[in-house]
């Protein structure tokens, strides 16, 4: 004999607090032309506008190239120490002669891989990424190709590469999306190299030359990524803040002017911080439901929530997030730990709502024989209401 089941909705209230979960779509004006703001921890977008657009990204394409040492450093195929030999092409390509951004780097210079990063980091040259890109592919034709494969399996959708400095080029394009991401990947995977962003100025060859990044200079929490720069993508800023625990991650292009592109990047910054916050909803383990068993040596399990829910909520609009906990009960047994009994349904005005499993906390073996005949002679006499 099968028990009869039945389905239990019961709403959650977590601590009282109140929570709203908001599109921030055209919540503050702005003069850039494409943005994105996104907080790192859970990565959710609090600002998006045409983020999704492939745009000349100018320098900050230079992130893609810098991944790719970094990856290498962190594999071992490659350290710091490592020297590699200036090209008279990257020389003429990317150096002083060229009129573009340069590590003032000379013909047949032997150069140490750790000073090409600060090069192409701080400096912005184009000479160091190209003698990276020759030095690793042998080409910066086949970087190029190498940055493309690479933003494929970082799932950068939006993005093309040509070449490995942002010169300008009709196949070098990249979306403010696939910029947060790969800033965020950056940051992630690369906590003992992301120092380097934060550096305000490097000197090579006697060289001496500042961050081009506005944000050092006027946010005490700045400490990253990589600006841009040409006639067709307009001033443009790869940002990173982080203020307390919360760490916040800006993509800007198509400002007019350095000024504008300091005082939009710093407006966006402040407003992620002011109007947004981190709130656990729900806590891997915590129990949401006692339930009993049919035909279980044990007579009920709990209910545990299968992971951590973490989102970054508005404060200004907050609203009371309902949380519902859907179960059908008895379960029956056998039951192993972790199996997917339920699930908590979240739902948070004007956003799709969403489940979260509930699982058992325990491992229940089924009774035998003689305990089935026990329980299915209660279940006649008394039903399943009160057999549990």
């Amino acid at each position: 004999m099968v028990s009869k089941s039945k389905l239990y909705l019961s709403t959650l209230i977590v601590s009282g607090v109140l929570f709203s979960f908001v599109s921030s779509a055209h919540a503050i004006e702005t003069k850039a032309k494409n943005l994105i703001l996104m907080d790192y921890d859970t990565g959710q977008y609090l600002y998006s506008k045409d983020a999704q657009k492939m745009i000349p990204p100018a320098s900050m394409s230079k992130l893609m190239t810098v991944y790719i040492i970094f990856s290498k450093l962190k594999d071992g195929s490659l350290s710091e120490d490592d020297v590699f030999t200036v090209s008279e092409n990257a020389w003429r390509k990317g150096g002083a002669a060229s009129g573009s951004s340069t590590m003032f780097l000379n013909i047949k210079e032997k150069v140490r891989v750790g000073d090409l990063i600060q090069g192409i980091i701080i400096q912005s040259g184009n000479d160091a990424c190209i003698v990276a890109a020759e030095n690793i592919a042998g080409s910066e034709e086949d970087f190029a190709h190498l940055m493309n494969i690479t933003a494929k399996k970082l799932g950068m959708n939006n993005s093309s590469f040509a070449n490995a400095t942002g010169w300008p080029h009709p196949d070098q394009r990249m979306s403010v999306e696939d910029l947060a991401k790969l800033a965020r990947i950056i940051i992630h995977e690369f906590p003992e190299y992301y120092h380097f962003f934060s550096e305000k100025n490097y000197t090579h060859n006697g060289i001496r030359q500042g961050n081009r990044n506005p944000l050092l200079y006027s946010m005490p929490e700045a400490d990253g990524l990589k600006t841009g720069h040409t006639e067709e993508a307009g001033f443009c800023l790869t940002a990173s803040a982080k203020r307390g625990d919360r760490r916040l991650i800006s993509v800007m292009s198509g400002l007019s002017s350095n000024r504008e592109r300091s005082e939009e990047a710093e407006k966006i910054m402040n407003w992620g911080f002011r109007e947004f916050d981190n709130y656990k909803i729900l806590k891997q383990g915590q129990k949401v439901a006692e339930i009993p068993v049919w035909l279980g040596e044990e007579k009920t399990v709990d209910l545990l929530v299968n992971q951590d829910v973490l989102k970054t909520i508005k404060k200004s609009k907050a609203q009371k997030v309902k949380m519902t906990a859907v179960y059908s009960k008895p379960a029956k047994a056998p039951i192993a730990q972790g199996d997917k009994l339920g699930v908590v349904r979240v739902e948070i005005p004007g956003k799709e709502t969403f489940e979260v499993d509930l699982i058992a906390n325990k491992d229940i073996k089924k009774i035998g024989w003689f305990g089935k005949i026990i329980a299915n002679i209660k279940y006649l006499l008394f039903g399943a209401e009160n057999n549990e």
